[in-house]
């Protein structure tokens, strides 16, 4: 009986895990096109290690995908001898992904989407954003100067999005040493803020928390499925029924909001009869959601 239920388990696992792996996929696409389709073509440069791909792609006509993978690779190999090996299956696979994706997109993609610069800055600056934003839901990185941040911030108390900040501004910079040409600096900083905005209007939502209190006789069941199928943590309250007078326990669960759908699937699963309190909270801090920062 436990070899069925740890086969079933597995495999409920394994489904997830590719699921998410498609998603990110999809997501990697959306980021590839928007830099090979839009911002590219218009000679636009963004931040990150792709802008800077970019930059060495216009200045000497080697193919940024190679540009990308040879950076990040140097970048992950650092990661993972200073953040150790934890440090992320996703990501590597997002970089490998994301190089493919760049040079088979650049070798097809070979004349502007669109003639006007403006609206290629702001075509291209939402799917690329729309595309991390979706990577990023998933639990994944593109790497770049995610990883920079990263290794900075576990010597320096600097706040992560700070140091990118900086990096893509000092990026898009350089590349008037290119193009010489304010316009294009301008242009790539507007991509810039589109990206961001973009991002933070999907991966906000992602990383945003409900508060779930669930009253059910089959609480027993309801909390092992949610610590076995979902890895969080279940508070069980004792409660009395005003009108009744029983006493009852009360399940108080919090879950990132993506989560939300699964914890109700299982609650249905078990007791149709269940009746739940649904609350969006401001933020949860503390061991698997946000980590506290002064």
């Amino acid at each position: 009986m436990k070899n069925i239920r740890y086969h079933n388990m597995l495999k409920h696992i394994n489904a997830r895990t590719i699921r998410a792996h498609l998603i990110i996929t999809f997501g990697l696409l959306l980021n590839a096109l928007g830099w090979t389709a839009f911002l590219i073509p218009a000679k636009i440069t963004g931040g990150g290690i792709t802008g800077v791909s970019t930059l060495f792609f216009f200045g000497t006509g080697f193919p940024m995908g190679i540009t990308y993978l040879i950076i990040n690779a140097v970048l992950v190999v650092f990661a993972i001898k200073i953040l150790g090996l934890n440090f992320g299956v996703k990501t590597i696979f997002s970089v490998v992904v994301l190089s493919v994706l760049f040079s088979l997109l650049q070798e097809y993609i070979t004349k502007p989407v669109v003639s006007d610069t403006f609206l290629s800055t702001v075509i291209g600056g939402i799917l690329g954003g729309a595309g991390v934003g979706i990577v990023f839901s998933q639990g994944g990185s593109t790497g770049g100067t995610d990883i920079i941040a990263m290794i900075i911030n576990k010597y320096r108390n600097i706040n992560p999005g700070r140091i990118i900040l900086y990096l893509d501004v000092f990026i898009i910079a350089s590349s008037f040493l290119i193009f010489r040409s304010l316009e294009k600096i301008v242009y790539g900083y507007v991509a810039m803020g589109i990206t961001s905005y973009t991002i933070d209007l999907l991966f906000t939502g992602s990383k945003q928390s409900v508060q779930v209190f669930i009253f059910s006789k089959k609480h027993n069941e309801i909390a092992d499925r949610i610590g076995k199928e979902l890895s969080r943590g279940v508070t069980i309250i004792d409660g009395t029924g005003w009108y009744s007078g029983e006493q009852t326990k009360i399940l108080l669960v919090m879950v990132k909001k993506p989560e939300a759908s699964q914890l109700f699937r299982i609650i249905k699963e078990i007791d149709r009869e269940a009746f739940m309190s649904v609350n969006n909270v401001m933020g949860v801090y503390g061991k698997g959601f946000e980590e506290i920062r002064t």
